[in-house]
């Protein structure tokens, strides 16, 4: 059976960010000490980033000492706006992003249609209240496992 999943675009970005913010004091990062440290693919890490970029998330510096920094605090960058950057909008079934013309033929008569936008708008929600600031507080607290949204199971 196949679960709702994010994929690595949306789990790397989210590990890009936190990297960036923990490391904010440090001035620019490079994306090779980011994926040194995350054990994760600089090539693909190369791939996420103008993404963040162009949506005013990250910030380049250019240079022999450059680059990358958050563009705004970590306080007000929150889980759901780095993954709706990389996978688009959450939703759990394909209705759940259309209306009028381009939604399902059985909208008006669905009756598991409203459960579904229910647990589309609890994701929203928990990911939504979720900031960088947050998941370095609770990881400098050694509660990390307590808002990791990503940890795969066995």
């Amino acid at each position: 059976m196949k679960s709702v999943r994010f994929s690595t675009r949306g789990r790397y970005g989210v590990q890009i960010m936190v990297d960036l913010a923990r490391h904010s004091e440090e001035g620019p990062i490079s994306l090779k000490s980011v994926a040194d440290r995350q054990k994760l693919s600089e090539h693909y890490l190369e791939q996420l980033v103008p993404e963040l970029r162009k949506a005013g998330l990250v910030k380049s510096i250019r240079g022999a000492q450059g680059g990358y920094v958050l563009a705004k605090k970590p306080e007000d960058i929150y889980i759901g706006d780095v993954i709706r950057v990389l996978e688009g909008p959450i939703a759990p079934v394909e209705c759940n992003n259309q209306t009028g013309k381009d939604c399902c033929e059985k909208t008006s008569f669905c009756v598991t249609r409203e459960v579904w936008v229910k647990v589309r708008d609890s994701i929203n929600d928990l990911v939504d209240s979720i900031s960088l600031a947050d998941l370095i507080k609770d990881a400098d607290n050694g509660e990390g496992e307590k808002v990791n949204l990503f940890e795969d199971e066995a």
